[in-house]
């Protein structure tokens, strides 16, 4: 079994969106779309990526019973410069990611969607929606980063340093 596993550092590539926010529960970047950053999903000697995962960090100061959801979407377009945007594959509904416990809490964690790019033009951007149930007083802030899987025969990437590998598990 273990000479079956693949080293997944090895065939992945991070790319940072650009996203970095903050949102207040009815006012600033509450309920608001954010797009991401034109990414290039060819890579280097591999070919185009097949597949990602977008995965987003938030620290979220919520209300008793008061909700933090993320809504997404997807688009691919032929340059950079977002030339033939679209939207592709299905919309990520609003999805509840945190609930604030008793007397309010503040509320740590990832969210993380897995995205089929098979069908997709060369470059992709994420398009989030956050969104406080609260009004005026919740706050989040969050970040995202979108990682990139090539093909499995071969690596997207070489990492600086690897510690351990499969056969060590």
């Amino acid at each position: 079994m273990r000479a079956r596993m693949h080293d997944g550092g090895a065939f992945s590539r991070s790319v940072f969106q650009a996203i970095n926010k903050t949102a207040t529960a009815g006012g600033s970047g509450d309920a608001t779309e954010v797009n991401g950053d034109w990414v290039d999903r060819e890579l280097a000697s591999v070919g185009r990526a097949l597949s990602a995962k977008l995965v987003i960090a938030f620290t979220a100061a919520l209300g008793q019973d008061e909700t933090l959801t993320f809504a997404m979407n997807f688009q691919d377009a032929t340059s950079l410069a977002g030339a033939g945007a679209a939207d592709f594959s299905d919309a990520v509904t609003a999805t509840t990611v945190a609930t604030g416990d008793s007397g309010g809490s503040t509320e740590t964690g990832t969210f993380e969607v897995d995205i089929d790019l098979s069908g997709a033009k060369q470059f992709i951007r994420t398009q989030v929606t956050p969104n406080l149930s609260a009004s005026g007083t919740d706050t989040c802030e969050w970040s995202a980063i979108l990682m990139f899987y090539g093909d499995h025969r071969q690596p997207s990437t070489q990492a600086v340093a690897k510690l351990g590998d499969a056969d060590g598990i």
